[in-house]
């Protein structure tokens, strides 16, 4: 479970998803709390509004109109999660989601297709505990579609489901909980939750269920939760975007009227099973470092005490300045990582703390400190200054989030789960009221009331790596006698050139007061010497950890005061400078950025705790499979001295981490980050006038040397000669992860209409869900979550690799069947017309809405123009993607696809897939360490 604090998902949590029924008393405001009210800045916020009419069969529908892109968000939401599910029959919720994207009776076939054709995004099917949710962006003429889709699966559902779709998706949900479990930490919230929980109380299961109860669900089952929960009268449909409510009625009243209601549903409305006593619980998993978490149940969602603990949560581990990541990870350099989540559901809540100490002695001592700092938030409360820039920052994030009509954390995402949680799609202002008004006091009560006792605390311990000897003692001559030892529509686009030599890329976009840009520098990972790999990641991740009279702490917490955020990253071509901010901000923000640009601290011990903290990612990086292939696939395929033959997550390893120093820092930003090798792009809430001004005044100071701009030589390499398999051991794991990889195209010599057929070839075969690696993996067989095929998008030659992560029992198979696409593919049963004309529809119909959000928006051009093209080439996008036959698609595929020559990476457990892989003959195989 990632970090939700004081990032998207937490501010929808907060602003949106949560309750205002209050659990504890409520006191008259005293004259310090509006003290604290009125020193407190006004915080941003929007306004969405709606209208909600309920059909004759009790279905729920909410409209909200948003006309800025010619798309509609269509979000259905059902009153039902894991915990309807019972003891014995667990995993039902999450099986009949995948289930309801099977076809029906009236379009028995994958859903998805229409949804293609058409050019949906952002589509996708969730369960929770508390609902499940189906929802799509649509083109605006494609509403009709999107709704007889989503009525048939409502009304016409039973009699599509076989048993062997039941027995298809069974094995798929069966791999995505193998996949799951096989990550680091992978099975350490099943724990959290079967013993934070009483027996049988519905919190005490995963969503995803137990493999017994998977292995044990009947058809008759599966027939019997659609019944008594998928009726219209359980559900609420949100029709936000290009729609109006007239429109919206007679819609809803012609697909999903005529669908009978289900019976009512009995509903659990409550079940804190608040703790007293404190329970321990000591666990070693295949982990790179200790763990220690620490659990609380709390109010529940709907409550006010559960806003203030949202607030709480933030202010122990919400962010850089929390009171424990600053502690822990900044001044005492314990941790690696520092996270805390209020996690809200209808029933309880719970707040959660979690820590990976740098070393397993200390653990003690880190859970001595965030008692210590839980009992001085309980004794004193939070800081006014603490509390009011954590609203803000929040406050901000939520704007952000809200800006897309769909998908998560949209704005009909917002209304719907105000409907199904608390029958009011605009709950988010009763929230919003809630946190704006929150006072330290509050905060410090709700502490009080909930973390004074009953804390759940597990500790996850890696255990030490054990092997057997080869060969054991002859037990032929019987027992040893006993010795003595034992043993889209594109908004106008302008450019212009700063005096410092800076291009400057604009699109205006007024309809929320947020400004995004992000500054692109022509030098990435590949540019790292060879003898010392991850200078450009380690430098990255430095410019922003203090600038200028700031330290690292001071300039967080700036930055949180404005609502804005910088973001550094290096990729393999690039390195980025990435900043969000509030328009009425915008100065103060953008003289943030320009210190981070130009005068990074690079302070001795910044320096040493982000190296502490890289090389504890590199341990991450080597325990995940996809990472940990990924590091090694890059020198197998170019070479080891070559520009893009390093680890591909850019983070270097740990010999050259450790020998980084400031001066190679400062080598690398004078050598690389200069105007004459950067670009500018923005997208947002000002005009080219006003941005002109503030950027010639901020970026004056920065010029380009005297000398000419370097340059990177990328040589051309040739795929191996045949194929070979390299295989990484992970022992006891679930899965393999299967990655085939070949090198491809040099972008130097691919212009656009290329490009884009390269990328229609790559749909096909493995780029998107409907693909046929992924309709054969997944779909067909069930061996596997999800299957893809990935062309990267570099700036000189391509990689193109197939990834599957598949239950080790299939391993061998799964590679067959790799082969066989593949082989297919370039030979015998090449892209068809059909396949052809669904991926121009989708690629087509998806555009209108491809850029509705500014960050969309900025990162097209930007990606556009870091690979020679301009504003034209989006605007020619349709054009170019109508342009290919079967035959270029055919020709592009021959040209990439080379099946005898592939490097093959397998990550698995050795020991029951060495035979398996050997078995296939595909070429010589390397056990690597």
């Amino acid at each position: 479970m990632n970090k939700m604090s004081l990032s998207a998902i937490s501010v929808a949590v907060m602003l949106s998803l949560s309750g205002c029924a209050s659990t504890a008393s409520q006191t008259n405001t005293s004259a310090t709390q509006q003290a604290e009210q009125t020193a407190a800045p006004a915080l941003p916020f929007v306004n969405i509004d709606y209208q909600t009419f309920t059909l004759d069969n009790g279905l729920t529908v909410v409209v909200h109109t948003d006309r800025k892109a010619p798309i509609v968000a269509v979000n259905v939401w059902y009153d039902v999660g894991a915990k309807n599910e019972q003891v014995g029959k667990t995993g039902f919720a999450h099986l009949f989601e995948h289930l309801m994207f099977n076809g029906t009776e009236n379009y028995d076939d994958e859903y998805f297709g229409p949804f293609e054709r058409a050019g949906a995004t952002e589509q996708n099917g969730t369960t929770n505990s508390d609902r499940t949710n189906y929802f799509q962006n649509v083109p605006t003429p494609a509403l009709d579609m999107a709704l007889w889709m989503e009525s048939d699966r409502m009304g016409h559902l039973l009699g599509a489901i076989t048993q062997d779709k039941l027995d298809e998706q069974r094995g798929v949900v069966q791999n995505e909980k193998r996949q799951g479990e096989a990550q680091p930490y992978g099975t350490m919230w099943n724990n959290v939750w079967k013993y934070t929980f009483p027996q049988g109380h519905p919190y005490s299961w995963s969503v995803i269920g137990s493999m017994e109860d998977l292995n044990a669900a009947s058809l008759d089952d599966v027939h019997q939760w659609f019944k008594d929960y998928y009726g219209p009268n359980n559900a609420v449909l949100v029709l936000a975007g290009d729609i109006d409510v007239e429109t919206a009625k007679k819609k809803a009243n012609k697909y999903f009227g005529d669908i009978k209601p289900g019976k009512p549903v009995a509903k659990l409305e409550k079940w804190i099973a608040k703790r007293d006593e404190q329970s321990r619980m000591v666990i070693k998993d295949r982990v790179p470092a200790s763990r220690i978490v620490k659990v609380w149940n709390t109010a529940e969602k709907g409550t006010t005490d559960g806003e203030y603990l949202n607030l709480l949560s933030d202010v122990l581990a919400g962010g850089k300045n929390s009171r424990l990541y600053q502690r822990l990870v900044y001044d005492e350099q314990l941790a690696s990582n520092v996270f805390s989540f209020n996690y809200l559901r209808t029933l309880a809540g719970q707040l959660i703390i979690g820590v990976d100490a740098l070393d397993k002695s200390i653990i003690e001592k880190i859970e001595a400190i965030i008692d210590e700092e839980i009992a001085n938030i309980i004794a004193k409360g939070p800081t006014t200054d603490e509390l009011n820039r954590i609203k803000f920052s929040n406050a901000a994030e939520w704007v952000k989030q809200v800006e897309g009509v769909g998908g998560f954390g949209g704005k009909s995402d917002v209304l719907a789960s105000g409907a199904v949680y608390h029958n009011d799609p605009g709950y988010y202002k009763r929230a919003f009221e809630i946190t704006s008004n929150a006072t330290t006091s509050d905060v410090q009560g709700a502490a009080e009331r909930w973390l004074s006792s009953g804390d759940f605390v597990l500790t996850v311990h890696p255990f030490a790596e054990l092997s057997a000897n080869e060969q054991g003692v002859d037990r032929s001559t019987g027992v040893p006698g006993a010795g003595d030892v034992p043993s889209l529509d594109l908004p106008e686009v302008n450019t212009f050139t700063l005096s410092n030599g800076l291009e400057v890329v604009l699109s205006q976009r007024s309809d929320t007061p947020v400004i995004n840009m992000r500054l692109d520098i022509s030098a990435g990972t590949a540019s790292d010497d060879n003898n010392k790999p991850g200078v450009a990641n380690f430098t990255a991740n430095m410019l922003d950890e203090g600038a200028g009279e700031l330290s690292a702490l001071a300039l967080a917490e700036e930055l949180e005061k404005l609502g804005a955020s910088i973001d550094t990253s290096a990729s393999l071509d690039k390195t980025s400078l990435s900043m969000s901010a509030m328009a009425i901000n915008w100065q103060q923000s953008l003289a943030l950025f320009s210190e981070v640009l130009q005068n990074p601290s690079f302070n001795d011990s910044d320096i040493e705790r982000v190296r502490t903290l890289i090389l504890q990612q590199i341990k991450q990086e080597k325990a995940r499979p996809m990472s940990n292939a990924l590091r090694v696939l890059p020198p197998l395929l170019y070479g080891a001295s070559h520009p893009y033959g390093k680890p591909l997550t850019g983070t270097g390893n740990e010999e050259s981490v450790a020998a980084i120093s400031r001066d190679d820092m400062l080598a690398y930003t004078e050598k690389w980050m200069r105007p004459d090798l950067a670009r500018l792009v923005v997208v947002g809430d000002i005009d080219q006038a006003q941005l002109k001004q503030s950027l010639e005044q901020a970026l004056a100071s920065w010029q380009a040397p005297q000398q000419a701009a370097p340059s990177l030589d990328i040589p051309t390499v040739d795929n191996a000669e045949q194929a070979r398999v390299f295989v990484l051991d992970k022992p006891d794991s679930p899965q393999s992860l299967i990655i085939s990889g070949l090198l491809g195209p040099d972008a130097n010599d691919t212009d656009a209409q290329q490009e884009v057929t390269l990328d229609m070839m790559n749909t096909i075969i493995g780029g998107s869900f409907t693909s046929r690696m992924n309709m054969n993996l997944r779909e067909d067989k069930g061996w596997s979550y999800g299957a893809r095929t990935i062309l990267m998008d570099t700036d000189a030659q391509s990689t193109f690799f197939v990834f599957a992560p598949v239950q080790t029992d299939k391993t061998k198979e799964s590679m067959q069947e790799i082969l066989k696409e593949l082989n297919g593919y370039i030979g015998e049963q090449p892209a068809t017309q059909e396949e052809l004309d669904k991926v121009v529809a989708n690629k087509i119909a998806k555009l209108p809405g491809r850029y509705e959000k500014k960050r969309s928006l900025l990162n097209a051009l930007a990606d556009a123009y870091d690979n020679g093209r301009d504003v034209s080439y989006l605007e020619k996008y349709p054009q170019l993607v109508q342009q290919p036959d079967t035959q270029a698609i055919a020709k592009q595929a021959q040209s990439v696809i080379k099946p005898k020559q592939l490097t093959w990476v397998i990550v698995g457990d050795v020991a029951k897939i060495k035979e398996q892989i050997e078995s296939l003959n595909l070429g010589e195989v390397t056990y690597l360490d």
